[in-house]
């Protein structure tokens, strides 16, 4: 009897919810229509010229700062003398100067990814609806306020506390919540940190494109890899606690796993698709990585092949030679000319023949073990629903049944075993890499010109449709939005009570490290956290606490250097510049009396391993400056 009364209650709260949901949903959703990419301007009377796919500004913020924003030239005006007005506005990040050329002390601070804004109200409220998985509404205006950051390169342990009042909340308090009151709140929660992961993805891909592309370098290598690193980290449980002199080799290994992912990708998908009698096209980015592909058929094969056995595996689509669309195909197609060899030539080639070529999918090499399908130009609904089906199977053990992966034995095993198979086959189920392959492809369609305008167009229009999260906005709005936020930012920028005012207090906060020890920095960390946040330790902003600050900076540069000359050389007269070495060893010998222990550590290395007596001696007087234990040892 009580378990049918149990039964009872379940059901009714379940038909509530999903009634109370579907009126919230009726009530504040407005549907979004889908737009594709705006065509390019005649070109009749233009003068094509070489003109590279970024620009940079820099802008210098009073107080010893300065913004630089990287552009991007939209592609459909790229090879057109336009003039700068029409290039978007796609990343801005500040670096702290002290007002001096010394690169030594800057510090890269904050990262803005312009298309990146603060959702409106039906947004959100959209994004509290479970089970809703599309966009309902488009970001109006975003006013006229800064826009968010994404990320505080020197201070990434602000995340940390986000998620552990999170934590907290959701242990102590929304367990006692009834189910329409927890499934909104988780649901908001993902909708949320997918939302920000979104942005976090589109600057690594925009720094990772600029850093290759030939031009202007405001950035250094080290800081761009930095920036990448940093950026790679924000999803990471510890990856706040990293430390600076480990972020190059974090990027090396990303970078490394990435392009093994894609080469293997590359020619798994290449050779499916040439065994089924199907067409494989790279589509390369501007910095020349191929991050994604195209699979083509032919109206002429489709005719020969009628009926013939398909093999879809790592395709996933269905079998093109009995599909009655294809047969009288009404959609986008391409003429193109092959010679005997089946290689694409030019159209007055002897002996080419003319073939009409159809495109059947799109997919992201990035994706673990296999290529992730993005889009299906036959079945709009394919990648959609392998996108939100993972997602759906975590909102409803989570957020209505509220069944924790730990709540018991047979729930954890079962989802072991789940999560182990989908990982060793590489099924494309993986939301947080199929979310990275749209961020990128986007990015591709605004800055590649070689497209053709009308299958880019359709291909925007697809990633559109297969938006599952209500808070993104379509390309077309990003870039409006995108301009207005550089303006605001530029505008905040120089008011003297903006970003002038958030950078001295930020600097106030920095000596904190210089006047306390950690002890004392520990106990302030607490006041902020128990404030929640409202609570900020900071020091008067003296010329003195300046020239501090100014040599501890340095000293974090040269101790950085030092431990990955230490890491990384096996004799620092064979491949290390020694000058910089030399200049570094200096400067601790001088200045490096707060130095930290792994410092020391660098220097006994160096003493080792060089058979210079001159690195040898400086390595000795560092360690003679440096006040700790270790060093006299």
């Amino acid at each position: 009897m009580t378990l049918v009364s149990h039964t009872t209650t379940v059901s009714r709260r379940m038909i509530t919810f999903f009634v109370f949901y579907a009126v919230m949903l009726a009530f504040f959703a407005t549907p979004a229509v889908a737009q594709s990419l705006p065509e390019p301007r005649p070109t009749v009377g233009a003068t094509k010229v070489d003109v590279p796919p970024f620009r940079i500004e820099k802008t210098l913020v009073s107080g010893g700062a300065e913004i630089v924003t990287i552009f991007a030239r939209p592609a459909a005006d790229k090879n057109l003398t336009n003039g700068p007005d029409d290039d978007m506005p796609v990343i801005s990040i500040m670096r702290d100067t002290l007002a001096d050329d010394r690169p030594e002390n800057d510090r890269l601070r904050y990262v803005w990814m312009l298309t990146h804004t603060r959702t409106s109200l039906a947004q959100k409220v959209s994004a509290m609806v479970p089970f809703l998985y599309t966009r309902t509404s488009n970001k109006g205006e975003v006013g006229t306020g800064p826009p968010p950051s994404i990320l505080d390169i020197h201070s990434p342990n602000r995340v940390v506390w986000n998620k552990v009042f999170w934590i907290l909340f959701k242990k102590l308090l929304l367990g006692e919540f009834a189910i329409p009151v927890r499934a909104s709140t988780l649901q908001y929660r993902q909708n949320a940190a997918d939302y920000r992961r979104t942005a976090v993805v589109g600057a690594m891909a925009m720094l990772s494109m600029y850093q290759e592309v030939e031009g202007e370098k405001l950035f250094t290598d080290s800081e761009l890899k930095d920036m990448q690193a940093r950026l790679s980290l924000t999803d990471k449980t510890f990856g706040w606690h990293m430390s600076s002199e480990n972020l190059g080799r974090v990027y090396d290994r990303d970078l490394a796993k990435t392009r093994d992912f894609r080469g293997h990708n590359w020619e798994l998908l290449r050779q499916y698709s040439e065994q089924q009698g199907l067409y494989f096209e790279p589509l390369p980015m501007p910095d020349g990585s191929v991050r994604h592909a195209t699979v083509w058929t032919t109206a002429e094969d489709v005719a020969a092949n009628r009926g013939k056995k398909f093999d879809g595996r790592f395709l996933n689509i269905k079998n093109p030679w009995t599909d009655k669309k294809l047969t009288d195909w009404k959609g986008y197609s391409e003429e193109r000319w092959f010679d005997a060899d089946d290689r694409r030539v030019d159209t007055d080639t002897p002996g080419a023949t003319k073939r009409t070529m159809i495109p059947l999918a799109l997919f992201g090499l990035d994706h673990p073990k296999i290529p992730v399908i993005l889009v299906d130009f036959r079945d709009s609904g394919n990648a959609k629903k392998r996108e939100i089906s993972k997602r759906i199977f975590d909102d409803l053990t989570g957020g209505v049944l509220s069944v924790s992966k730990y709540g018991g034995i047979p729930f954890f095993l079962g989802r072991f075993i789940y999560d182990f198979i989908t990982k060793r086959r590489g099924m494309d189920l993986n939301f947080e890499s199929r979310l990275r392959s749209y961020a990128q492809l986007k990015l591709l369609l605004s800055l590649d010109a070689s497209l053709d305008s009308g299958f880019r167009g359709l291909i925007a229009g697809r990633i559109e449709s297969a938006t599952v999260n209500p808070m993104q906005n379509d390309a077309e709005i990003e870039a409006r939005l995108a301009r207005t936020q550089y303006a605001n930012l530029m505008r905040w920028a120089r008011d003297p009570d903006g970003l002038p005012k958030k950078l001295e207090n930020d600097r106030r906060e920095e000596m904190t490290r210089i006047s306390h020890n950690r002890a004392k920095r520990s106990l302030f960390g607490l006041a902020s956290l128990v404030s929640f946040g409202l609570y900020k330790h900071r020091e008067t902003g003296t010329p003195e606490m300046m020239a501090k600050m100014d040599i501890r900076r340095q000293l974090d540069f040269h101790e950085r250097f030092l431990r990955e000359v230490a890491y990384a050389s096996a004799g620092p007269e064979v491949d290390t510049d020694t000058s910089k070495l030399k200049t570094s060893l200096a400067f601790v010998a001088e200045n490096g009396s707060a130095a930290e222990e792994k410092t020391t550590r660098a220097l006994a290395k160096i003493f080792t391993v060089t058979v210079s007596e001159e690195l040898q001696t400086l390595c000795l007087a560092g360690l003679y400056r440096i006040n700790n234990s270790a060093a006299k040892r």
